[in-house]
């Protein structure tokens, strides 16, 4: 279940840093980078090859369809910066990440390049009506190939192929062939492509930035009162957490009582308890007390932020179909290019015409800008993380692609613990009144009324229950209000004092009450000034 791999990761040393913050043992450092310039697993050899040289470089991995390269580094080695250089060399299109910030949040609009591209393409098409437009065609292909031929000139120099170098040969055959506006639209169609890859992958991580939004970007110190921001929180700092308030960082409970509902993080529907000494986790809501919070972690390592990483870092743990197509995609882009140069050669020592060998040239480019393997080979990977994703925001950390392709095979589900499958919300089963001092009617007004002043989760139960039965709550005819945490609330309504509450609050009220033989419930009986 969810809670015991949240606690977990709470607990864990650091394996998950993030940002450039993250230290691991030593000097080692794991850097989150987003590389906008990584289309499909076919820029991973490339990325992998350009970083591994690198000297202080200990591990480099890619996550393609969220665009991020992790790189496990010595700072005092190589720099993220040096990194980031290297990168944007190659036209990779990379950045540091901040702690916050989406996974792989690219642009919602078109590059520059492909904007002009499509400009330049459409005026040639006007060619007919003034021949010399036609070379807007080549100037289109030109302008818009810019980032193609970074990548590519880096592929072919680490000896890679891949979908960039095709491209480039289908639009230099096209321009060879006079079809300038084919060549043009190639380039156009492919940037295109890529853009809509580029917010088809930004969909697919937006569950991480709703992930990480439930965490205030600023916090309140506690002896101050003064505002700043999380990156300035450090270990030790002791934080205000008011009624209400989502928890910013992880921390311990040093002065307040409160109840906190921690259901985002460990699945537990009902409010937990905290008082001095408590644990407290990022992300979680303080409900209705005022508490001060010692922190024990940084912002990025966090509970929510580890989650973040364990949910991204659980594409390296790969499904057999993924594998699969990995596989044969390392086969595939070599096998295209020698199949559309056969279209070509075959054909030319035959002995076929000059004409006839045009047409077979103008196949062979059909062939390889038709036969491109990103949408193949990134299918898999962006379902997978669509999945992971969707789980982590039920609660459920899955630690990998290949889980979720074994679970697909599970028939029959055990549970040893029936209290932990419930729907997390609470209902009012029955509601019995005790005495004949006061009608159903009546009370359910009361408790209603003073019940939507409170925040608890019950409460909101109680009030669905009165509307249920036809009674509606007006919580403006409340004068007084006293919040009692660990017992219930206390409120004053047409003159009456009314608690409402388990046995310790009728206590305080100085109450008789009476148990229910057939509930084993304990309600309170009607005081001349209490309820």
């Amino acid at each position: 279940m969810p809670g015991p791999a949240v606690e977990a990761a709470a607990r864990s040393g650091g394996d998950h840093h993030g940002g450039c913050c993250g230290k691991a043992a030593g000097k080692w450092e794991k850097t989150y980078l987003d590389v906008l310039g990584i289309c499909c697993t076919a820029e991973v050899a490339l990325v992998e090859r350009l970083l591994t040289p690198i000297q202080g470089v200990r591990a480099v991995t890619v996550v393609v369809p969220s665009r991020t390269v992790i790189v496990d580094h010595d700072t005092a080695a190589v720099s993220q910066f040096h990194i980031v250089k290297v990168l944007n060399k190659a036209g990779l299109e990379a950045s540091v990440r901040a702690y916050g910030s989406s996974a792989g949040a690219g642009g919602r609009w078109p590059s520059p390049f492909t904007v002009a591209c499509g400009a330049l393409l459409a005026l040639s098409l006007l060619a007919p009506l003034l021949p010399p437009l036609r070379w807007l065609a080549v100037a289109a292909a030109c302008v818009g190939s810019q980032p193609m031929l970074l990548r590519a000139f880096a592929a072919a120099g680490k000896l890679t192929l891949d979908i960039n170098i095709l491209m480039l040969i289908a639009v230099a055959g096209s321009v060879a062939l006079g079809s300038f506006t084919e060549a043009g639209a190639i380039v156009f169609l492919f940037t295109v492509a890529e853009w809509l890859e580029t917010l088809a992958c930004s969909k697919a991580s937006a569950g991480m930035l709703s992930l990480m939004s439930t965490v205030p970007k600023t916090v309140v110190l506690a002896e101050t009162g003064q505002v700043v921001g999380m990156g300035d929180v450090a270990v030790g700092t002791v934080v205000a957490v008011r009624a209400g308030d989502v928890v910013p960082v992880d921390g311990v409970v040093v002065g307040g009582h409160s109840e906190v509902d921690e259901s985002s993080l460990t699945g537990e529907s009902f409010p937990v308890p905290k008082q001095p000494q408590s644990e407290v986790w990022a992300g979680t809501i303080n409900l209705d007390g005022y508490i001060s919070v010692r922190t024990t972690a940084l912002a990025e390592n966090s509970t929510v932020a580890k989650m973040e990483r364990l949910v991204e870092e659980a594409q390296n743990s790969r499904s057999r179909t993924q594998r699969l197509i990995d596989s044969c995609a390392k086969h595939y882009t070599p096998a295209v290019v020698v199949l559309a140069a056969g279209v070509v050669l075959v054909p030319a020592l035959l002995g076929a015409r000059d004409l006839e060998l045009e047409h077979w040239f103008r196949l062979s480019l059909v062939l390889l800008v038709s036969a491109c393997p990103c949408a193949l080979v990134l299918s898999t990977p962006v379902a997978t993380f669509c999945a992971l994703l969707r789980a982590a925001r039920m609660g459920l950390l899955v630690k990998g692609g290949n889980v979720l392709e074994s679970l697909g095979e599970v028939r029959v589900a055990a549970f040893d613990k029936t209290g932990t499958i419930t729907r997390g919300e609470f209902s009012i089963k029955d509601f019995h009144v005790v005495g004949d001092k006061v009608e159903m009617n009546q009370l359910l007004y009361w408790v209603s009324s003073i019940e939507s002043k409170s925040s608890h989760p019950m409460a909101a139960a109680l009030v669905e229950y009165a509307q249920s039965k036809s009674v509606q709550p007006k919580p403006e005819n409340v004068t007084e209000t006293c919040i009692y945490h660990g017992e219930g609330i206390y409120g004053v309504m047409d003159g009456k004092q009314i608690y409402i509450g388990n046995e310790r609050i009728i206590a305080r009220s100085s109450c008789r009450h009476h148990k229910l033989a057939t509930k084993k419930q304990t309600v309170s009986k009607a005081c001349p000034s209490a309820t």
